[in-house]
Parts: C-alpha cells; sequence; structure tokens
C-alpha cells in the first residue's frame, strides 16, 4: 500500500503533467520534502520585526481561556489565560494550546501531566485577567474562584463558564519561544445558559464581544 509521501509524490507528478499549480515547483521539491530551515545569526537582521509581527497578527480574533491543572503534592491548583487554543482532531479526540517557554505555569501543569480547558463567556473578562497575571505577582490566582473538580482529571473547572474540555497531555512540541501541548480529550461539556450570553473574545489588544470591541472595563 502507498504511504502518505508516495501518494504526495504522485499527486504533485499528477499535477505538473497537466500544467496544474505545482507545474512550476522544481522536480524535488514535493509536500513530502519540507523546505530548508536555518537559524538566523546573531548578527542577522529578524525578517520581521516582534512589535509589528503582534500587531498584524493582532487582528485576528480569538476566543479566550483559562487551562487549569489540579495541584500536586504540596502545591495548589494552576491555571494560566490562553488564547492559543484549537481543536486539532476528532478521531482521535485532540485539543491544542500553546504556552510560552518562560510561563512559570507550565511547569506546574506538566507535572500533573492532565488540564482542564475553560472556555471563558462574555462576562468573564474579571476572571480572564486574574489569570493572565502571573503567579509570582498576584499568588494564589484561585483565591475567591468558585470551582469544582473535571471529572476524569480532577482539573478545577471554573464555574459559569460556557464550555469546558477535560484533557490528559499527550505530546509536546517545541515552536520557537513557545510550547505546542496536544490534549487528548478525556471528558467535555456546555452549560448552554452560560453559552447563551455569548463568548469572551481578544482582538487587537482589547476584548469584546460580538457587539464590537473596546477599552477593557470592570464586569457590574
Amino acid at each position: 500500500m502507498m504511504g502518505h509521501a508516495g501518494m504526495a509524490a504522485a499527486a504533485v507528478r499528477y499535477l505538473r503533467s497537466t500544467g496544474g499549480p505545482l507545474s512550476s515547483l522544481p522536480a524535488h521539491h514535493t509536500p513530502a520534502t519540507p523546505p530548508r530551515l536555518r537559524a538566523v545569526r546573531a548578527d542577522e537582521r529578524l525578517p520581521v520585526a516582534s512589535g509589528e509581527f503582534r500587531r498584524v497578527l493582532g487582528h485576528f480574533a480569538s476566543g479566550v481561556t483559562v487551562i487549569t491543572a489540579p495541584g500536586r503534592g504540596a502545591e495548589g491548583p494552576a491555571g494560566f489565560a490562553c488564547q492559543s487554543f484549537a481543536s486539532l482532531s476528532l478521531d482521535p479526540p485532540l485539543v491544542v494550546f500553546l504556552v510560552g517557554r518562560t510561563s512559570t505555569t507550565w511547569p506546574r501543569i506538566a507535572r500533573a501531566g492532565v488540564f482542564c480547558v475553560n472556555i471563558l463567556g462574555s462576562g468573564q473578562r474579571t476572571l480572564c485577567r486574574g489569570f493572565a497575571v502571573s503567579s509570582a505577582l498576584t499568588g494564589d490566582k484561585f483565591a475567591g474562584v468558585p470551582y469544582d473538580r473535571a471529572p476524569v482529571t480532577g482539573s478545577p473547572r471554573l464555574s459559569g463558564v460556557p464550555a469546558w474540555i477535560d484533557c490528559v497531555i499527550h505530546t509536546v512540541h517545541t515552536g520557537g519561544d513557545h510550547l505546542i501541548v496536544v490534549g487528548r480529550v478525556e471528558a467535555l461539556g456546555a452549560d448552554e445558559d452560560a453559552a447563551s450570553a455569548g463568548p469572551l473574545l481578544f482582538h487587537r489588544g482589547d476584548f469584546g464581544t460580538f457587539d464590537g470591541f473596546g477599552p477593557v472595563h470592570p464586569d457590574p
């Protein structure tokens, strides 16, 4: 049976023979042969300035989540606000989130080996801000925050969230200055009443809803 690489190469050969969109690619360039990468030298200008990268990519609106994990030993539970979350696979059920390599919360989640994705609703801006600050500055992020335990992993499931996804860490990949964490979904659920108010969104540095974006104000 032909493998994925063989099928990709056959498809490229066919498109070249018919004058398709890959006909102008060099013969050695197929989906099974990715372009060569190299590191940027210390004296070399970065191809994209970080500030410009952040400004342009900020035009992509995203939902907001809080990733939580149970404590281990004397440690309390861990959690941080995360925009970089997405579904990844239906079979098996996988999700993915990104976390900075310098995060002080990530090692605690890694030690737990499990996590819960709490998808935030439009009225949970204050909750998000509490988890967006380093625990080194705020202390216990869970102080005064109501939650119960997700059914499989025991990770904190925050009260009032529109949806939650209970996961076991499946794989972790490197991605520049971030880590790409893939989780296998063990349980999940949604609260339709909480979801009726709509999601909490983030766009160009501001929280917002489907009604529009603006400066962040305290919740009433």
